[in-house]
């Protein structure tokens, strides 16, 4: 009982450790929601990128091989790949949000198991997956000691925290998304800064991990 209880605050402590920056990267991504990108688009891609990485530290667990931190620093051009994607590929809007949300409301399948697989396998998904996975690139060398260190019923423990804070996570970052003030500071500037916050994001992780020190001198 002990060592679950260890277990438990360990998985907390952990989650909120190593993600307390992914609450900026979030507030971000609610604040662009409209009839394309929507919130179930967040909430996925935070659990496909959040899965990858925990696949990712489970060699840990089995006394696997410890990825390098400079490597892991090259999952920073993930997000400077989407930044500039979006940077180059803006168009001007020809139709109102109206006509829009009307067409996207016929489209939308009835069949909820249907329209949960197309939202899995939607690209607004892969880009918040990939933006989740690259932002915590740097967990895995936190989770896989933290994984070494605990039995298969210890590390069920510490999943389960996991994959529920996931969720914790997201909603924190909506409920402070809909705050008149920050929604409107975000409505405002926010579609405009995401591709430079994404590309600063993934300078940031790889001078962080010392990716840049991978270059050869000159």
């Amino acid at each position: 009982m002990s060592q679950l209880g260890t277990a438990f605050s360990e998985g907390i402590i952990a989650f909120i450790a190593t993600n307390i920056d992914d609450i900026i990267i979030l507030l971000i991504f609610f604040s662009q929601v409209d009839v394309n990108f929507r919130r179930r688009h967040i909430l996925l891609g935070q659990y496909l990128g959040f899965t990858a990485i925990i696949i990712a530290s489970l060699p840990g667990f089995f006394g696997g091989l410890v990825v390098q931190r400079e490597w892991i620093g090259l999952l920073g051009l993930l997000p400077i790949a989407i930044g500039i994607q979006q940077l180059i590929s803006r168009k001007e809007e020809t139709i109102t949000v109206q006509t829009v949300s009307s067409d996207f409301r016929e489209l939308t399948p009835t069949n909820p198991v249907l329209s949960f697989i197309l939202s899995i396998l939607h690209p607004q998904t892969y880009k918040v997956a990939a933006v989740t996975i690259a932002n915590g690139g740097d967990n895995i060398s936190i989770y896989i000691p933290l994984f070494a260190g605990h039995n298969l019923t210890s590390l069920g423990v510490i999943l389960g925290i996991f994959f529920i804070m996931v969720g914790v996570w997201c909603a924190i970052a909506y409920f402070l998304s809909r705050q008149p003030t920050i929604a409107n500071i975000l409505s405002r500037y926010g579609k405009a800064a995401v591709p430079f916050v994404l590309i600063g994001l993934g300078l940031f992780i790889m001078y962080e991990r010392g990716t840049f020190t991978l270059i050869p001198s000159v």
